[in-house]
């Protein structure tokens, strides 16, 4: 009987603390999955040109596939069964189609790096008189025709347009444990 009662005032605390029954928990970009015509390829792509690590992934999953991760963000690939499931191979680049836009903090490494690797790209830069900010983007294919942005978008300051909750940056703790016993690591 005593649980019983702890238990419902619990939940008037809850209920009084001005709606944040309401709140989602802390969440974070874990990964991101890309369907591939050549795993060996897009590993090739993702950890040389994007810097992303090739990582162990559980045993559980019998289908040709890998993780790569490095900066804090996941890129998991996957064999294609169908390659009418991907996009075009010709695919042109136009920054208002669908795109995964990371954060970069030496564009002009990256362009050079892009060419260095004969990669196709669109340059960009916004200029926002408003609040005197400019980004830079370069937008470009992986080998599979996934546009991928890079910017340097924390130039952008965030405002609230009317949403109904706040803004929330991701804590440290999102990031996976890191095994720096094996393989190499920053330091």
């Amino acid at each position: 009987m005593e649980k019983k009662e702890e238990t419902n005032n619990n939940k008037e605390e809850r209920n009084n603390e001005g709606k944040e029954e309401d709140r989602i928990p802390q969440m974070a970009l874990n990964h991101v999955s890309r369907l591939c015509r050549d795993v060996k390829e897009s590993i090739d792509f993702y950890s040389k040109v994007l810097g992303l690590v090739l990582i162990e992934r559980p045993p559980a999953f019998e289908f040709d596939g890998a993780w790569l991760f490095n900066y804090g963000v996941g890129v998991h690939l996957i064999q294609a069964k169908d390659e009418d499931s991907l996009p075009k191979a010709d695919r042109r680049l136009d920054p208002m189609d669908n795109h995964i836009s990371f954060q970069c903090e030496d564009m002009e490494a990256l362009e050079q790096r892009l060419k260095q690797f004969n990669v196709k790209y669109t340059k960009r830069t916004v200029d926002d008189d408003k609040n005197g900010t400019t980004i830079d983007q370069l937008f470009f294919c992986d080998p599979d025709g996934y546009m991928i942005e890079m910017c340097n978008c924390e130039n952008l300051k965030l405002v609230p347009a009317g949403s109904l909750g706040s803004i929330k940056l991701p804590c440290d703790r999102h990031n996976p444990p890191v095994d720096l016993e094996n393989g190499r690591h920053a330091k």
